[in-house]
């Protein structure tokens, strides 16, 4: 499960965020020919967990470093970057029927310019090394919200989607159609693929933010999306804690929707299994990963 990175040359059939993967179980191989929808094969996760440490691990740092507004937030999308270099199979995606190994890591996620009813929403994507650190990756997602706040500020994604929403309805089904199909080939041009938010490793959606709980969002059809995480809004639970007496725990409700055409199960269980132990001891976070998978 876990092997020594290597450097790969692209062959035929691989693409230029992917490579194809061969040699693979043969049912495998049926399963996109079965399913050829990514909404055909969603799976749903839905994980609580403990946060009291994990709370008082970010209140530490915010208090000892710069990372002066770390949330919840940054450092699931820590765990999953560490995740994803540790178990690289769920940083596959289908597409035209074949089952790719994409070769970089990116997240995408929707933020509020402001916390109100007219304020804009706009998406987005960053991309993430295998031995980015917390401070890293708090830095980069740092960076790009400030940047991305700004009311007058207009990123590569809002740009596309203005031009596009300024297109008669049958010219924008023209180009969103052959987008997909030029995709599914491969030959979709590289700049879709730097501005679309649906090609990315994970989609993470925070409902804490708002006040409501996690919901079970769907993965797109269009890109190459195989992870779409949730984030609901804390509560409250009882528990006994080592002397046997009832005590409450704060918790944090995960849900995931993922497209099981890349993977099997076990794998799945396994790697947010190992999620969820990283959220529960974040200090290894803070340390770069050493031991990256191949896909």
């Amino acid at each position: 499960m876990k092997q020594p990175q290597q450097e790969r040359k692209r062959k035929l059939g691989d693409r230029y965020d992917g490579w194809k993967i061969r040699g693979t179980d043969p049912f495998f191989k049926l399963i996109p020919h079965i399913m050829n929808k990514r909404n055909d094969a969603q799976v749903f996760f839905d994980e609580v967990i403990e946060i009291n440490g994990l709370e008082k691990f970010i209140r530490k740092l915010r208090q000892e470093t710069d990372m002066k507004d770390l949330g919840m937030l940054e450092v699931l999308m820590s765990a999953f970057v560490r995740m994803i270099s540790q178990y690289p199979c769920v940083n596959r995606f289908v597409c035209g029927r074949n089952i790719y190994a994409r070769n970089s890591i990116e997240f995408s996620f929707a933020i509020k310019k402001e916390m109100t009813l007219e304020a804009e929403e706009t998406t987005i994507k960053i991309r993430f090394e295998p031995t980015d650190t917390l401070h890293d990756v708090w830095e980069k997602i740092h960076r790009e919200v400030v940047e991305n706040k700004r009311l007058d500020a207009e990123n590569d994604t809002d740009v596309l989607a203005r031009i596009l929403s300024m297109c008669p309805t049958f010219l924008v089904r023209l180009i969103v159609f052959l987008a997909d199909k030029l995709d599914h080939i491969g030959l979709m041009p590289k700049f879709i693929h730097e501005f679309s938010p649906f090609h990315t490793s994970v989609f993470i959606t925070d409902m804490g933010s708002t006040g409501l709980g996690s919901v079970f969002h769907h993965i797109y059809n269009f890109g190459t999306c195989s992870v779409f995480c949730c984030l609901g809004k804390k509560g409250r639970k009882l528990k006994l804690n080592d002397e046997g007496k009832v005590v409450h725990a704060r918790t944090l409700n995960l849900r995931f929707v993922v497209d099981e055409r890349i993977c099997d199960g076990y794998y799945y269980a396994v790697t947010i299994r190992d999620l969820l132990k990283l959220l529960k001891k974040p200090e290894a976070l803070l340390a770069p990963d050493r031991k990256s998978g191949s896909a």
